[in-house]
């Protein structure tokens, strides 16, 4: 018998299992497909990030080389290599689970892993054959897949996923994105810098609604700069595959109905938790009305040898949100004592310019009546950004009134997916923003920015604007 079987090979999933061997378990991990990772390490975080980073360069020098003196001709998308790269780029990231399941002796069993009761998950293999295995604590981290919506036919051809995305054999004429959050406009960037007509329709009145709405309107204006249409506040009514061309229609806020026509669509509505083969029901596990797995503040189920984390649980779907609940859960089931601050837990959109985000949002200090004060900072202003034409943008710190503790940052320009962590380490010390503002950041580089936003937020004492 295992000490602990993780179903799921996911960040969560495989990170809980290497956090168990490394307390001494006897450790299984269940894998569904053929590879390791789950969606993020195989159609996921990783590959869109690598397609990012390459359409940037694309981009970079069909619009800012001239400018920085290098001089270029007869540039061209090579799509098939680009592809092939992430795919290389995966295939590293994969087998370097596989080592470290390997490293840790965590016995590894692909097939589909369902429920016999508490203790026994079965082994379903592709070609039919099963086996079963028994572990004293069980880990749900079975992750979530694409939702879409009822009368959405997902062809996978002109209408697809974020999967599809990844994989395309052509750069799209003019792709129709329906949904405007973080999956729909990375990977409506990767697409518009090489060329792509991109029109996003979001239901919602804001991009990224879920973060701070300064974000969303100053993403909104870096991608109108590429090109982009925004039809925001339209409810999507219909989506026709017509052969070589989708039709959406969409319901804008004044009932009419509006038509946009394109060769793909991507949906990218969010995703939905992912139990289907589970048969949690066999081990008494209880699911929620949204198909989530019921877990209290522990992690654990109903059942109390068997928990959840990751994106089958509430909370956001965060690869990192997901690791440190495989730590928490792996940690408390050896006996200690760990903590997680789930506002602490940083969001991050990796468009360029990027978002990033942590803590509390203005709009929520202003729904919990806390008294705040704000401060911004533009890249415009930075001599950093200017020397590497990235502009865009700004940082915006959000304190107490009263004691100036830092309650939210908020970025959007280069490459604050790596500064929001300064910001995460500040508010996990109950740093103010004066403590920020005293700290020597070295120049020229991005991160002065969020020490003049911390200026800006205590007193008005920024020094650049």
């Amino acid at each position: 018998m295992y000490d602990l079987i993780v179903i799921g090979s996911g960040p969560g999933g495989y990170v809980a299992a290497i956090r168990g061997a490394q307390l001494g378990m006897k450790t299984a991990i269940i894998e569904k497909y053929n590879t390791l990772g789950g969606t993020c390490l195989n159609v996921g975080c990783i590959p869109s990030k690598a397609l990012l980073d390459s359409s940037e360069h694309y981009h970079n020098a069909a619009h800012t080389f001239k400018t920085h003196g290098i001089n270029l001709s007869n540039l061209e998308v090579n799509l098939e290599q680009m592809i092939a790269r992430k795919d290389d780029v995966v295939k590293q990231n994969v087998d370097g689970i596989q080592f470290l399941m390997k490293k840790n002796k965590i016995d590894v069993h692909h097939g589909l892993g369902s429920f016999v009761d508490k203790n026994t998950v079965k082994v379903t293999k592709e070609d039919g054959s099963s086996t079963e295995i028994q572990g004293k604590n069980i880990i749900i981290a079975t992750g979530s897949k694409p939702s879409s919506l009822p009368f959405i036919n997902l062809d996978k051809k002109r209408i697809i996923t974020s999967t599809e995305a990844l994989k395309m054999k052509e750069i799209p004429k003019h792709l129709i994105v329906i949904g405007g959050g973080v999956i729909g406009m990375e990977l409506g960037s990767v697409y518009g810098r090489m060329g792509a007509k991109v029109s996003v329709v979001e239901y919602m009145d804001a991009l990224i609604p879920s973060m701070d709405r300064t974000m969303g309107k100053e993403l909104q204006k870096s991608l109108k700069k590429l090109g982009f249409d925004f039809y925001l506040k339209h409810k999507v009514t219909a989506v026709e595959n017509t052969g070589e061309e989708v039709t959406v229609k969409a319901e804008n806020s004044k009932g009419e109905i509006v038509e946009i026509k394109g060769d793909y669509v991507l949906v990218s509505i969010g995703r939905r938790p992912y139990t289907d083969g589970l048969n949690a029901e066999a081990a008494g596990v209880k699911l929620t009305d949204r198909g989530q797995v019921e877990v209290d503040d522990h992690l654990r189920t109903n059942v109390p040898n068997i928990y959840a984390i990751g994106d089958v649980v509430k909370g956001a779907m965060l690869a990192h949100k997901a690791e440190e609940e495989g730590v928490f859960v792996a940690e408390q089931i050896a006996g200690q004592k760990p903590h997680i601050n789930y506002l602490l837990i940083p969001g991050v959109v990796y468009t360029w310019p990027e978002v990033a985000s942590v803590g509390y949002t203005e709009e929520q200090l202003k729904e919990k009546g806390i008294k705040y004060k704000a401060g911004k900072f533009p890249f415009m202003a930075s001599g950093r950004a200017r020397a590497s034409m990235d502009t865009d943008g700004l940082v915006k710190v959000l304190a107490d009134a009263t004691t100036d503790e830092i309650l939210g940052v908020h970025m959007i320009g280069p490459r604050t997916a790596d500064m929001i962590a300064e910001a995460v380490v500040a508010m996990e010390f109950r740093a103010s923003a004066e403590d920020i503002a005293r700290m020597s950041h070295a120049h020229p580089t991005y991160t002065e920015a969020f020490k003049e936003a911390c200026l800006a937020a205590t007193d008005n004492r920024a020094l650049h604007i």
